[in-house]
Parts: structure tokens; sequence; C-alpha cells
């Protein structure tokens, strides 16, 4: 991490250094190109991953696609509201942090069939496994000690 974010810190610094060169004008208005803004990736870390007890939910399988991580102790009771509705169709894959405890339902309010996946468990493929047409309705993220 410490490497990308110095090559992505001396990247920047050596663009910023070019965009302050001055070229000398004689009198007309000097031919410049507008500023240029580059976006560089940088790996973020969030402390709260730190724990241990967190779920990354993939839309694809083989953990591709997008990407939505939960960091727990946490409970959705439905994933109809809001931005959950994408995730409730979208989930294909998971892995689950060496400090959690994942349990997903076949439907809302943690009601009917429910499928455990326990700590450091990682599936590239869940419609098979949780027997229930693939879709999750609710989940709960439990953390350990």
């Amino acid at each position: 991490m410490k490497k990308k974010l110095f090559c992505a810190t001396v990247l920047l610094a050596a663009l910023t250094g070019c965009g302050s060169m001055s070229v000398p004008t004689t009198g007309a208005v000097a031919n410049q190109p507008d500023p240029t803004i580059l976006l560089v990736p940088v790996e973020v870390t969030n402390p709260a991953l730190a724990s241990g007890c967190w779920v990354q939910l993939y839309s694809q399988r083989n953990f591709q696609g997008d990407m939505a991580t939960v960091v727990g102790p946490a409970e959705i009771q439905s994933m109809d509201k809001g931005t959950a509705r994408e995730l409730k169709r979208e989930i294909d894959s998971l892995s689950v942090g060496p400090k959690a405890v994942l349990e997903v339902y076949e439907h809302a309010m943690f009601k009917d069939r429910v499928v455990t996946f326990p700590a450091n468990s990682r599936v590239p493929g869940l419609i098979t496994r949780l027997g229930f047409g693939g879709r999750i309705e609710a989940l709960r993220l439990r953390c350990s000690s």
C-alpha cells in the first residue's frame, strides 16, 4: 500500500510541477492547455475492516463484478429498502471476514430458510449453495471475538 501511495504522490507532484511552468509571451495570449485533473487509484483501508467482522458481496461469480462491503455487527431486515433492492438481485459470490458469521435468509424479517457461512468462508457461486433461488431477502452479520 505504501508503494502505491508513494507512486501516486510522486506522479501527482511531477504533474503539478509541470503545470506551474510558464511560457514567455510576446504580448499575445499564450497557447496553454487547460489544467488536467488526474484521478489516481489509491488503496484506502477502513479501521472497521481491521476488526475482521465484515462480508464482501460480489455481483458475479468468482468474486467478480461490483462489490459491496458490510461491516458488522449488522442486520438488514429487508433487501427491498433503498439501494439494498439491487443487492438482493446481484449477489453471486461472497467472502466472510475472519471474525464474522453471516446468516442469509430466504425472506425478509429473518423468516424461513437460513444459510450460515462461517468465518473465512469464500463462496464463488451462491445460487446452488443457497437452495432457494439465489435471492437473499435479509442478512445478519455477527461478530466473534
